[in-house]
């Protein structure tokens, strides 16, 4: 039974767990989240009623969560580039490492855009101050730990960096990185250059005009 992803292109999350796809070349059907297909939407509000996306469907089973959908496709339809190392210790500095992106580079720059969504009168200036300092200060962790790093551990590229490859692509948008930190720009343009998420990259540069902070004309 093929898998089916609920997803949008353009979504950093669903980039995270496209990333993983393409890496294994694991087929799937593209179940598009749009307003042109509301039928779809339908269907997903029913399978996750929190509406978060992306939702993996394999038979009766419903997956949610990147980071877990990444999990489960290793589990269960493994491929030949596994995104969790074997050993059990390795694998626990990989789920550190994905939790750092998430937690504090995606968390950050969503509230960022998300305030720049908002109606005038509901921006909150304040969140994003501390929004922008908590970026501040992951791009100068991130940037003395990638200091002699190629991916995010170990010297193979994993789940971690599913994660940092969309993150770090937004953010940069978001609130730009500091030309100082050289290892994290380094880390982002090889993550661009990786086959994976170039390909994601490329799938939705038609939707750039819904970034709300304006998409810079790279990348």
């Amino acid at each position: 039974m093929t898998l089916k992803l609920y997803a949008h292109p353009f979504s950093s999350y669903c980039q995270k767990a496209l990333v993983a796809l393409y890496e294994n070349g694991t087929a799937f059907d593209w179940k598009m989240l749009s307003p042109d297909h509301p039928e779809i939407y339908a269907e997903f509000a029913d399978l996750w009623p929190l509406k978060r996306f992306p939702v993996l469907v394999d038979g009766k089973r419903v997956v949610t969560e990147a980071s877990t959908i990444i999990e489960y496709l290793q589990l269960y339809h493994p491929g030949p580039a596994p995104m969790l190392p074997a050993d059990p210790k390795a694998a626990l500095d990989v789920r550190s490492l994905d939790r750092f992106f998430d937690n504090y580079i995606s968390t950050p720059l969503q509230a960022v855009v998300g305030n720049a969504l908002r109606p005038g009168h509901e921006h909150d200036a304040y969140g994003v101050k501390q929004s922008t300092c908590m970026l501040d200060v992951a791009y100068a962790w991130l940037d003395h730990y990638m200091e002699a790093r190629t991916w995010a551990v170990g010297e193979a590229f994993s789940l971690a960096d599913c994660g940092a490859a969309p993150s770090l692509f937004y953010a940069d948008w978001t609130h730009p990185i500091d030309p100082a930190f050289a290892h994290v720009h380094a880390y982002r343009r090889r993550l661009l250059a990786r086959p994976s998420f170039a390909r994601a990259v490329d799938e939705a540069r038609p939707y750039r005009a819904l970034f709300p902070l304006g998409a810079p004309d790279r990348d």
